[in-house]
């Protein structure tokens, strides 16, 4: 785990994927049918490993498995006071939300409290995650706006920063706008790297994203479950979005989600946040540890399903509540007429 500094290389070899153990296996019938290699890091907020598999210090980008650490912008701007932001959309701002009503009816009058509308949302649109409301949006042949977008909570933070500080709203997806320059301030300090000089890309919002080792990305968990060594300032916003997301689960992805199940089945022991490509992140407060995993083929069945045995690693999810949620820990697979066919399961040698 680099302690300081990122690899500025754009052009850094993919060496890391091939070597990554198998960690979460497909079956069907008797036999296994795929397999998905992977990483993961599990340490504490002075960057110590407790658990870790693979290559972590390959790069991946983050994507929206640190909108919770993205979220503690909106706190310490004083943002979250100034416009009198509730947990429900804390929560929100840190959500790869279903598009529901209850999340795209509380980005829409969350904007209008700050003097904004959806049209101000810099994300773009797509139908709703929620097959429910993209139905109901066909039905009335409504286009989807961009209050639909599953980062438009996120926006929506990003927005009422930028109007705390009294700079523009357009253009606040931009690297250099002063919101993203906080923004990457606050990533920098919590994953102890100076990510200026890193490999950039640009996010399915249109944010940037910085390639960051996967062991780092665990680092800066452990410091949002556990900010002792941050500033005062830092550690109540921390403690905040915590809560936040603990309090309001449902906001923070859907109550069919990954995320929101785990949130709430653990009462908030686990603060679980999902990525594109096969990310996925994770705050254990009682722990003080932070985790971060990468799918190399980018799966999130198996991103999942790892985050899921990681837990149960952690002593966070014992039996009795494994059993409760074996339908996401270990999904079973059903053909087109219902029947159970295989599942989607940690293999047997999982990296301990």
């Amino acid at each position: 785990m680099h302690p300081h500094s990122a690899d500025p290389s754009p052009t850094r070899p993919d060496t890391g994927a091939s070597a990554n153990p198998v960690l979460v296996e497909v079956t069907r019938g008797s036999m296994v049918e795929s397999r998905h290699r992977g990483t993961f890091a599990v340490c504490d907020n002075e960057g110590h490993v407790v658990l870790q598999a693979g290559d972590i210090e390959r790069l991946v980008y983050p994507r929206s498995a640190i909108k919770p650490l993205q979220a503690l912008a909106l706190v310490e701007s004083g943002a979250a006071d100034a416009f009198g932001c509730t947990p429900a959309e804390i929560s929100l701002a840190c959500a790869s939300h279903d598009g529901e009503p209850l999340h795209s009816e509380a980005v829409k009058a969350w904007l209008g409290r700050i003097g904004l509308a959806p049209a101000d949302l810099e994300c773009g649109s797509h139908l709703p995650y929620n097959e429910e409301a993209a139905h109901a949006l066909i039905r009335a042949d409504k286009a989807p706006g961009p209050e639909h977008n599953n980062c438009s909570g996120k926006h929506s933070g990003f927005l009422s920063v930028a109007k705390r500080l009294g700079v523009p709203i357009a253009g606040y997806i931009e690297f250099g706008h002063p919101v993203q320059q906080m923004l990457l301030g606050i990533l920098e300090s919590m994953s102890g790297l100076a990510l200026i000089e890193a490999p950039r890309g640009i996010d399915g919002c249109g944010i940037p994203q910085y390639g960051t080792p996967l062991g780092n990305l665990a680092l800066a968990m452990a410091r949002f479950a556990d900010p002792a060594d941050q500033p005062e300032r830092r550690q109540a916003a921390c403690r905040r979005v915590r809560e936040a997301i603990v309090a309001e689960p449902a906001m923070i992805a859907g109550e069919r989600r990954f995320c929101t199940r785990m949130i709430r089945a653990t009462g908030g022991r686990a603060i679980v946040k999902t990525g594109a490509e096969g990310v996925y992140c994770a705050a254990i407060p009682e722990l003080g540890l932070g985790v971060a995993l990468k799918i190399d083929d980018g799966a999130g069945r198996a991103a999942e399903v790892t985050m899921g045995q990681l837990l149960r690693r952690l002593g966070i999810v014992d039996e009795t509540l494994a059993e409760q949620l074996r339908p996401i820990l270990r999904p079973t697979l059903h053909n087109r007429v219902g029947r159970a066919v295989g599942e989607i399961r940690p293999v047997q040698d999982f990296p301990s």
